[in-house]
């Protein structure tokens, strides 16, 4: 088993997954939209969101990321979507090369937080909100750092 993380988009899951499979030179790509279902002639979708995405994923280096859009219809049960800190996308990888592609990548349209760098956590650490608002950790030494920790305890 494993936890995957799920994104929700306010109408633009599509561009977010062409910035992604872009950004992460994914490796598999699945997409699903509304439309591709049969609609209930009793109550169908508007028009407007049927081109919404209903379920996605991306592969990339042993990773995934699924997701989708909230549909306007279904904000009455779903809520408004809120952009939040809440959530982040961790990369732990210890090919320094991979973690500054991506987090370059990752990077355009948003905003820093702190670059990639030496920290006493980690000899490449970073934190980046892309253009879509989310929040994403880079990390070359996270179980390392954390073995060490735990067994200095001991």
């Amino acid at each position: 088993m494993s936890a995957v993380v799920y994104l929700n988009f306010d109408g633009v899951a599509e561009q977010a997954i062409d910035f992604y499979v872009k950004a992460l030179n994914a490796t598999e790509v699945k997409k699903v939209k509304f439309k591709d279902f049969p609609q209930d002639p009793n109550d169908p979708l508007p028009e407007n969101e049927l081109n919404m995405v209903m379920e996605s994923s991306i592969a990339f280096a042993g990773g995934k990321i699924m997701m989708s859009d909230i549909l306007p219809s279904m904000k009455n049960v779903t809520g408004e979507l809120v952009k939040g800190n809440n959530i982040l996308i961790s990369i732990v990888n210890e090919d320094q090369q991979t973690l500054e592609n991506y987090f370059s990548n990752l990077s355009e349209g948003g905003y820093v937080i702190m670059p990639l760098s030496n920290t006493p956590w980690s000899s490449c650490f970073g934190m980046l909100v892309d253009k879509f608002g989310v929040c994403w950790k880079f990390n070359s030494d996270a179980d390392q750092f954390l073995d060490n920790v735990i067994s200095n305890k001991q």
